[in-house]
């Protein structure tokens, strides 16, 4: 059996495509997308992350606003920024870089960004309504990973799905998006027994615990669909992806499979709030 791959990194090229010609159209009404991204501080990761998610604005042709704030900024002169960003009507998406400062209330502030702006899907607001299958953004790594999914035709319902790991925006809203596509759901953490034994009845296996090769190829049953969400400098992800073709139905490569979509949804739901600004 040689698996199917699913590839993120070919997906998000088409969905780029699309994305670009859905921009054109929008400049008819005079509206260009525009993601406004803050990172408070200068923690190097955070910063490439940030340089990546407006390159890929400029490729689209969407416009981004970058906000550098100091490492010293206080809860209130974060609040004070969102509330700007919220009431410009010219940004459609609001992205504020994880993690923040320790002297910051991340919840708070981000739970101060306009669920209609919450293109990253980071508010609780946004995660309750998307569990109770209303209308909001889903948070960019599991949404992305659905949209795989659905692209690949793989079939959910009915499946024993199991996510390693529960943090609130990877873990937990990706139980919640399995459980809306009808999958029976089990997440796993730092304190559950027996995980090999979980993981070896898992239809579907999520990789979400953010520990490089945590999850072992012998855990995995033969037919079993394989999505790995992590990535760590050693060029790996959350699960030992060796031989993996050979075990499982499909999986995700790493790199290549999900990081691609993350990015790429972000800035799918920046143009998507952008079209929404129409109809205000």
């Amino acid at each position: 059996m040689t698996a199917l791959i699913l590839d993120g990194k070919e997906l998000s090229k088409i969905s780029e495509n699309t994305i670009k010609e859905k921009v054109n159209e929008l400049s008819k009404h005079n509206i260009k997308p525009t993601l406004a991204t803050i990172l408070v501080g200068s923690d190097p990761a955070s910063e490439t992350y940030v340089k990546m998610k407006r390159n890929t604005c400029a490729r689209v042709g969407m416009e981004s606003i970058a906000v550098e704030l100091p490492e010293t900024t206080t809860t209130e002169e974060l609040l004070k920024t969102i509330m700007s960003l919220n009431n410009d009507k010219k940004v459609h998406g609001i992205l504020l870089q994880h993690p923040v400062p320790d002297q910051i209330d991340e919840r708070l502030c981000f739970d101060a960004i306009n669920i209609r702006k919450d293109v990253d899907g980071v508010t609780c607001l946004g995660f309750g309504n998307m569990s109770m299958g209303i209308d909001a953004y889903g948070s960019c790594t599991p949404a992305g990973i659905i949209r795989l999914i659905k692209h690949y035709e793989l079939k959910v319902q009915g499946l024993n799905a199991v996510v390693v790991g529960r943090s609130p925006i990877l873990g937990k809203p990706m139980a919640m998006m399995l459980l809306n596509m009808n999958a029976t759901v089990t997440i796993c953490h730092s304190r559950t027994q027996n995980i090999e034994s979980i993981i070896n009845n898992a239809d579907l296996i999520v990789g979400a615990v953010g520990i490089p090769r945590f999850i072992k190829s012998e855990w995995i049953k033969e037919g079993a669909i394989v999505i790995d969400a992590g990535y760590h400098p050693e060029k790996c992800g959350d699960i030992d992806l060796d031989n993996i073709e050979n075990i499982a139905s499909a999986y995700t490569p790493v790199p290549g499979g999900v990081g691609p979509m993350t990015i790429n949804t972000l800035i799918l739901q920046t143009l998507q709030s952008a079209e929404k600004s129409i109809m205000d």
